[in-house]
């Protein structure tokens, strides 16, 4: 098991949360944790392991890409938004994740900053319904967007860190 039952911190006893947004928020706070505990435990060589190749993902391009998404959902909130990429080109998120420690202890404090500067933003809207952005994109959307990634991600992570060390998900 990746995680004892009894010490898994997404493990919650009682009743789920009341509502559609603490339960999307519920949902992405899970993924997000999935993410972190993939990667923990690992040196800077095994997190930029590229070990599926011929593809270019690695953990800690996963966590970089993580946050390039979180700063370009916000985009979606309209032009006043917007930011410039973090780290470039496209595909520079997972190109420029080396086996460097500081590299390894930046992203992660990049994918911390956006999350909170996402969620910061995304808490002015009351309204899940709401539409805003030039394409009206509705704010529930695109909390189920950012689930959707970190879901889609936390199955990558699983197959990468499995190569990396053999350690499976649950």
């Amino acid at each position: 098991m990746w995680a004892d039952p009894d010490d898994d911190p997404r493990n919650k006893q009682g009743p789920g949360p009341d509502g559609e947004l603490a339960t999307l928020q519920d949902f992405l706070r899970d993924y997000r944790l999935t993410l972190r505990m993939k990667c923990e435990g690992l040196d800077a060589e095994q997190l930029a392991r590229r070990s599926v190749p011929p593809s270019t993902m690695s953990l800690l391009g996963l966590v970089r890409h993580l946050a390039e998404v979180e700063r370009d959902w916000r985009g979606w909130l309209g032009p006043e938004h917007r930011r410039p990429k973090l780290y470039g080109a496209r595909d520079a998120d997972f190109h420029g994740a080396v086996a460097d420690p500081e590299v390894v202890a930046g992203a992660f404090r990049d994918l911390e900053r956006e999350q909170a500067e996402t969620d910061a933003a995304l808490a002015a809207y009351a309204d899940l319904g709401e539409r805003v952005g030039p394409d009206e994109i509705a704010i529930r959307e695109l909390l189920v967007h950012r689930i959707d990634e970190y879901a889609r991600h936390c199955g990558h992570a699983d197959l990468l860190r499995e190569c990396v060390d053999g350690r499976v998900g649950q």
